[in-house]
């Protein structure tokens, strides 16, 4: 009788396994059926988004439009509390032509060749204005030029080395990984200021003639001989004689400008002026831009209460140096102590601290607008002022963002990237069959196209200022974040707003809020808008 139990027992056990096999198999298949229905439903949607992308749908035509001349605020700012504006001279009240880069270029290469022996056939570079953009970061140590997203790692197609363009792998192999560390980021530093085109271009070009002749050299010797010359042009003064030299070919000239400072005059608001150039360069291209508005092109000081000339930004903000008057007759500085600001007299060097003492503006009623972000607005955002960023190319790239054909890529965009994320997330990577690969490939190539495509769009090497070729905010956006209160393309937009508004920062935004994200579901409303 045991036996029979024993025998029983054994016969039973291997029931049992052989069901659980089975039920194993059963679920496994299940598993895999609804694996094969996920990918089936994934590649319709696919099909029937490739099908919509042939047109553009009309509720996308439809949309509004953003604003290129528009104030984008960051923190809500009442302009009724602000009594007193400051303003930046290059870039910020100065509009110049694109050839001011060209000019700069051209006299800190001559600088290179005459002055640090660079190579005489460094003299036939030319300024190419289709290469670089704001915001970008030069590795000393490696030699490259990066563009960073907003949380420092850097763009897939946004590393050049001279003027070739690095591939993920090429990346991978020198920084190991594209996010930048704390340590490797002491090495870079950020081309942010009016001069940042024509010396990204002209470090490149330097990068590139070494690669190609063979060369050996120190990364990090370029960029210190590109940055004393251009350099050199500015505080040489000779890029100051070459602009004045020809006004017309440089300067723009500005009648709005003129509007803008008289309106915020007639509502007794206080205007000083503060920037790092020489007197007589700030007066002559004052007299040339409002000459056909002012009447007596001489009356430009008078729209300000305190002028104030080779200021030595950022050191203005943190040094005690005292203010000196200057005389603009005999070209000199008197020794008197200043203790108070008059009309019509410039001022030279000095500080924040003593700026206010003489004047008693407290910080929150101040604004200053300036292009730079590090030499003009941190120390003012630091010191309590309001800020307000002027950056030229903001109108450009809101134009192409208003486009339709961008429109249209930006929303194909996150449509394939919304069918990737559901295509990761139902199919575990230990079950991804041929029809997951194949499908993930041509998701992958659709979504590489409308990437691509939306880049050239703004700049062939590193695309747009503001965002990545995936949408996310640039490192440079993220410091727009940090020390401007508001942006704009330039002062003069505040004509459109009344010195009482109160300008808003809105709350439902995740990226810059002059950027529109484009839906998908507009394309998805036009398919079952279209469906009989």
């Amino acid at each position: 009788f045991g036996a029979n139990v024993c025998g029983y027992s054994k016969f039973t056990s291997s029931v049992h396994t052989v069901s659980k096999f089975e039920e194993k198999i059963k679920r496994a298949e299940a598993d895999a059926s609804e694996d094969n229905d996920d990918i089936d439903n994934i590649r319709r949607e696919f099909d029937a988004a490739k099908r919509s992308f042939l047109e553009i749908p009309e509720a996308l035509k439809a949309m509004p439009k953003t604003n290129p001349e528009g104030i984008y605020v960051n923190r809500g700012l009442r302009l009724d509390l602000i009594q007193v504006y400051g303003f930046d001279y290059d870039f910020t009240l100065a509009h110049y032509s694109a050839n001011l880069q060209s000019l700069i270029y051209d006299l800190a290469k001559e600088h290179m060749v005459k002055e640090f022996k660079y190579p005489e056939v460094c003299m036939s570079f030319k300024y190419d204005p289709s290469f670089p953009i704001r915001g970008l970061y030069y590795d000393r140590e490696h030699g490259c030029l990066l563009k960073l997203d907003f949380f420092g790692s850097i763009e897939e197609e946004g590393c050049f080395y001279g003027r070739h363009q690095l591939s993920e792998e090429e990346i991978v192999e020198i920084y190991g990984t594209r996010h930048i560390g704390r340590d490797q980021a002491r090495r870079l530093v950020g081309l942010m200021d009016f001069f940042c085109f024509s010396e990204a271009c002209l470090i490149a070009d330097m990068v590139q003639y070494f690669v190609d002749a063979k060369l050996e050299f120190d990364a990090c010797y370029i960029y210190e001989d590109v940055n004393n010359a251009i350099q050199h042009v500015h505080q040489s003064g000779l890029m100051h004689r070459g602009i004045l030299s020809d006004p017309h070919r440089y300067l723009v000239k500005n009648g709005q400008l003129l509007r803008f400072l008289r309106m915020l005059k007639e509502k007794g608001k206080k205007l000083f002026l503060l920037t790092n150039s020489p007197y007589y360069f700030v007066d002559g291209g004052m007299q040339f831009m409002l000459e056909d508005s002012t009447g007596n092109s001489g009356s430009w000081k008078e729209l300000f209460d305190v002028v104030i000339a080779k200021a030595n930004k950022p050191g203005f903000y943190t040094s005690e140096h005292p203010f000196r008057c200057y005389d603009t007759e005999k070209d000199t500085l008197a020794f008197t102590k200043v203790d108070t600001f008059l009309k019509n007299k410039i001022y030279y060097h000095g500080s924040l601290k003593s700026f206010l003492q003489i004047t008693k503006w407290k910080g929150p009623e101040v604004i200053y607008f300036g292009d730079h972000l590090f030499s003009d607005l941190r120390g003012p955002s630091k010191a309590g002022w309001r800020t307000a960023a002027i950056i030229h190319e903001l109108e450009d790239e809101i134009r192409i963002q208003n486009e339709d054909r961008y429109r249209f890529e930006q929303a194909k965009f996150h449509i394939l990237q919304e069918l990737l994320g559901r295509l990761h997330a139902v199919i575990p990577s230990s079950k991804r069959s041929e029809a997951y690969k194949l499908l993930m490939g041509e998701l992958n190539e659709e979504r590489q196209k409308a990437r691509s495509m939306m880049k050239r769009m703004f700049n062939t090497s590193f695309g747009a200022t503001f965002l990545t070729d995936k949408g996310q905010e640039s490192a440079f956006a993220y410091h727009i974040h940090q020390y401007a209160d508001v942006y704009t393309s330039k002062p003069e937009n505040f004509l459109f707003f009344s010195p009482e508004t109160w300008l808003h920062a809105p709350c439902d935004i995740k990226i810059m809020p002059h950027h529109v994200k484009i839906p998908s579901s507009l394309f998805k409303t036009s398919r079952c808008s279209s469906m009989p």
